[in-house]
């Protein structure tokens, strides 16, 4: 029995339609897949499911949603605010739901995954997650950069790629203040002040934090580089270094150096080239103890003490320590092959 005298609202319109309809059957059912909803507003947003309608738009980023909840929940996107908070360990979150999955890591509950592929078969707890991971299937990119017109699967992808643009680097580290764009590149760091490094290379002794670091290192041994532009055919060992490289296609230099103005196409580059005003030297001979910026200067250097000469010249055979010596001494042949008066 309800209790509360006067000040109690009884059965006010919200609790008269939940009551009706929800234990009175539902009634209103979709033309396209026949599911049933309790209320004539749910089935309307459930109908732009099948026409791809979003009449409701973000004010900051113009991003488009379905329904307005969806607006309210990304906005804070922008806004930062995190009104979900973990009872446990006081992590907080956006939306709910990610809490409620995050809480999961505590209980060890394992979700009732009833949202199944048709393709692979692979269950999922939500249907947000199932038609994220159908995209695997279609090559569906719906998620486009407005600066490099690049596409993604999924929003997040999409999110984390404008910081390649914007220099952003919300991450940081508490220890020494290094700055990061992704969390889980923070993570790895943080293993520097840990000593936590589990993933050692068998060749050169290297450790990492994560498995799929120790792959990507193995390639310079291997010499194995995957990623290959589409419009010179360069490859690269690593995606970063071809993202960096496809803007010497493009007039798009989006990393400035405050000192001289000069621009660059990557942030590594830029970091590099600060060194010149700086004067740092942080790759140094293990030999002879001279310092250099870069560490390919270094590895053309240590030729001077071991005598390789990996370039050879094609008309007389010389070899030579680096290419840029090559390069000289093929003048020479130049000179020689011109038509004598």
């Amino acid at each position: 029995m309800l209790e509360g005298g006067e000040d109690l609202v009884i059965l006010n319109g919200t609790l008269q339609r939940h009551v009706i309809n929800t234990h009175a059957g539902k009634t209103y059912k979709c033309d396209v897949c026949a599911r049933e909803f309790s209320q004539s507003c749910h089935l309307k947003g459930h109908l732009r499911t099948h026409t791809g309608e979003k009449p409701h738009k973000c004010d900051v980023c113009f991003r488009e949603f379905s329904h307005r909840s969806n607006v309210t929940k990304h906005m804070r996107t922008h806004t930062g605010e995190t009104p979900y908070k973990c009872d446990v360990c006081a992590k907080e979150f956006g939306q709910s739901g990610h809490l409620k999955r995050h809480l999961r890591t505590h209980t060890g509950e394992k979700p009732y995954k009833s949202y199944k592929c048709d393709v692979c078969a692979k269950a999922f707890s939500q249907s947000g997650d199932l038609k994220r991971h159908a995209r695997t299937h279609t090559g569906e990119k719906p998620h486009k950069c407005d600066v490099c017109f690049r596409e993604f699967s999924q929003s997040s992808n999409l999110k984390k790629h404008m910081r390649t643009h914007t220099g952003e680097t919300p991450y940081k580290c508490d220890v020494c203040g290094s700055e990061f764009s992704e969390g889980s590149h923070l993570k790895a760091h943080m293993s520097k002040h840990t000593g936590h490094n589990t993933h050692g290379c068998d060749l050169c002794g290297k450790q990492f934090s994560y498995l799929s670091y120790l792959q990507s290192h193995m390639r310079t041994h291997t010499g194995y580089k995957p990623h290959e532009c589409d419009i010179c055919g360069k490859a690269f060992s690593q995606h970063s270094n071809l993202k960096g490289h496809m803007r010497t296609h493009t007039s798009y230099k989006p990393y400035n150096c405050d000192i001289c103005g000069k621009e660059f196409h990557a942030k590594c580059n830029l970091q590099i080239h600060m060194r010149i005003h700086t004067g740092d030297k942080p790759y140094n001979c293990d030999i002879c103890g001279k310092g250099f910026s870069e560490q390919g200067n270094i590895q053309t250097h240590m030729r001077t003490h071991t005598g390789d000469k990996p370039y050879e010249c094609c008309e007389c055979g010389k070899r030579l320590s680096t290419f840029a010596c090559l390069q000289r001494h093929m003048r020479i042949h130049e000179s020689d092959n011109k038509p004598h008066d």
